[in-house]
């Protein structure tokens, strides 16, 4: 127990004491208990000092009185201090501690719609294709007539194009053009012709819309890429080399085609893809109907029609195009059934593309 027998040494030593455990008190808590422990009321050194004082001899009492109030202000204004200094080394309130670990931040990742275009716009640019785009907006030459669509042709109806109100103005007569919302981007091969002569090889991603509900597999805004190649002696062998070729880096090479005979405008001959179902392996399931094959792209030869809308010799010259959805491949290669998962923004679904 401590010596509280009131003397000057007793005194001096009670300072050296309180300067030790001051020194040592580096957080509020410790702080704290070394206040309590000599300027606490009851219990405290100073209190018990103060008692031993008064029971002291009367003429010792008033040097050892103020002795003992010295040490007490002291103790005081020193505690007050280190609380300062205590206060003053905290990081305000909401501050960054720069000594602690980093967190790491969550980083997000591409679409998958977006890996897909990547995916194939790199698998077509290694054969030597250019990679362009082309506006969403469009005229109806561009997106029809020059196709070789006739105004009676269905694709042309209004139930399945977009129209805009506003047209791209003439001289205010019947040489007013109508605008619509890209039904497919064979509208920039168009465009593309016009302003290039042969050999033309590229690839046209991008966006088209069209009237259709929203289903398991029917969007009316949705991404496709078209394809064209125009050169002499150009053949359907070079087709059905380029789209086999395509199909066994992106989906597999045990992948297989079929081409079924089609009719689009714009190709003669036409042809509708098939590619063997993945689930099956072509040996059928309720995935394919159990038929073996999943139904991909369209594509054919250029139509002669389509060269004279551009200007080229179509005696001379010879092509084939073929477009297919990026949503459609998508769907065959990572086995979603639903369309609108793409577009519902889920977390749960999106985070299982990790790319």
């Amino acid at each position: 127990m401590t010596d509280l027998t009131p003397t000057p040494d007793t005194i001096a030593r009670l300072r050296d004491e309180f300067g030790a455990e001051l020194a040592a008190a580096e957080t509020d808590r410790a702080l704290q208990a070394v206040r309590d422990r000599y300027l606490a009321r009851k219990g405290g050194v100073i209190a018990a000092l103060m008692k031993a004082v008064a029971a002291a001899a009367p003429e010792a009492r008033p040097a050892l009185g103020k002795l003992t109030n010295d040490l007490k202000t002291d103790i005081e204004a020193r505690v007050a201090e280190k609380r300062a200094a205590l206060d003053a080394s905290r990081a305000p309130a909401g501050a960054v501690d720069v000594t602690l670990p980093g967190r790491l931040t969550p980083l997000g990742h591409r679409h998958p719609l977006t890996v897909v275009r990547d995916q194939m716009e790199d698998i077509f640019t290694r054969m030597g294709f250019a990679i362009v785009e082309g506006p969403e907006v469009e005229d109806e030459w561009h997106c029809f007539d020059a196709l070789n669509m006739p105004a009676e042709h269905p694709a042309r109806d209004m139930q399945d194009t977009l129209y805009l109100a506003s047209p791209l103005k003439g001289d205010g007569g019947a040489d007013d053009v109508r605008t619509l919302l890209r039904t497919h981007t064979s509208s920039m091969q168009i465009r593309y012709m016009q302003a290039h002569t042969p050999p033309i090889r590229i690839v046209v991603p991008g966006r088209v819309y069209r009237r259709d509900d929203l289903d398991l597999t029917h969007t009316p805004a949705f991404s496709q890429v078209e394809g064209l190649v125009v050169g002499e002696g150009i053949s359907l062998a070079d087709l059905k080399g380029t789209l086999t070729a395509f199909a066994r880096d992106i989906f597999g090479p045990r992948s297989r085609l079929r081409f079924r005979p089609s009719f689009f405008p714009y190709t003669e001959p036409s042809a509708e893809v098939d590619i063997s179902c993945w689930k099956c392996d072509g040996a059928g399931c309720a995935m394919c109907k159990r038929s073996g094959w999943l139904e991909i792209l369209g594509c054919g030869m250029v139509h002669p029609a389509v060269f004279e809308s551009v200007g080229y010799d179509a005696e001379r010259y010879t092509g084939f195009a073929w477009g297919m959805g990026i949503e459609r491949v998508a769907i065959l290669r990572y086995q979603v059934e639903d369309i609108r998962l793409f577009y519902e923004n889920d977390l749960r679904f999106l985070e299982q593309f990790p790319y």
